[in-house]
C-alpha cells in the first residue's frame, strides 16, 4: 500500500512539474460562421492566455494582465492588425469588434460583420501569434454554406481563400 502512494504521489509531482513548463505547441481556432438570425457573420477565436499576454509584454514593454480593462485596448489593435477579412475584390469587409472574455487559460476574442455574409472566394488572413511564435499553428472552421470547411494558418499559409 505504500509502495502504491508512493508511485502515485511520484506521478502527481511528474505531472505538476511537465504542466508547470511552458507548453511547446501553439495553436489557435477561429469559427466563422453565418446567423442566419441576425443576417450577419460571427467569428469567435479561442487563443492562449499566456501566449497572448507574453506576446502584448513583448510588444508593448510592460506586463499585460488580460483580465483587466486597460488590456483590451491593445488586444484588439493587435487582432486587427493580424486578423482580417477581404472580399474577392479585395476590399477589407468591416469586420467589429463584439468583445473579449478570459479565464485562466483562454481567451475568447469576438467579432462581426454585420448583415454580411463570407462569400466564397473572400480572403481570410489569419496571422494571430504567427509573427511572434515560429510554431504557431490556426485551425479556421468556415461555415457559410453547407458543412464545416477547415483551413490551416501557419508560417508558410497566412493568407487563405474561404471555401
Amino acid at each position: 500500500m505504500i509502495r502504491r502512494l508512493c508511485l502515485v504521489a511520484a506521478t502527481v509531482l511528474a505531472l505538476s512539474s511537465t504542466a508547470a513548463h511552458a507548453h511547446n505547441f501553439h495553436m489557435g481556432i477561429a469559427d466563422i460562421s453565418y446567423n442566419e438570425r441576425t443576417g450577419s457573420t460571427e467569428i469567435v477565436h479561442s487563443y492562449t492566455a499566456h501566449d497572448l499576454a507574453t506576446l502584448l509584454t513583448n510588444l508593448y514593454g510592460r506586463q499585460f494582465d488580460l483580465g483587466r480593462a486597460d488590456s483590451e485596448a491593445p488586444l484588439r489593435r493587435y487582432v486587427e492588425k493580424q486578423f482580417y477579412l477581404e472580399d474577392a475584390n479585395h476590399q477589407r469587409l468591416p469586420l467589429q469588434w463584439v468583445g473579449y472574455k478570459v479565464d485562466a487559460d483562454t481567451v475568447l476574442i469576438f467579432q462581426e460583420i454585420p448583415h454580411v455574409k463570407l462569400e466564397k472566394g473572400s480572403r481570410i488572413h489569419n496571422g494571430l501569434l504567427i509573427d511572434f511564435l515560429p510554431s504557431q499553428k490556426n485551425t479556421v472552421n468556415v461555415q457559410t454554406n453547407g458543412p464545416v470547411q477547415t483551413l490551416l494558418f501557419d508560417q508558410n499559409s497566412i493568407d487563405q481563400i474561404a471555401p
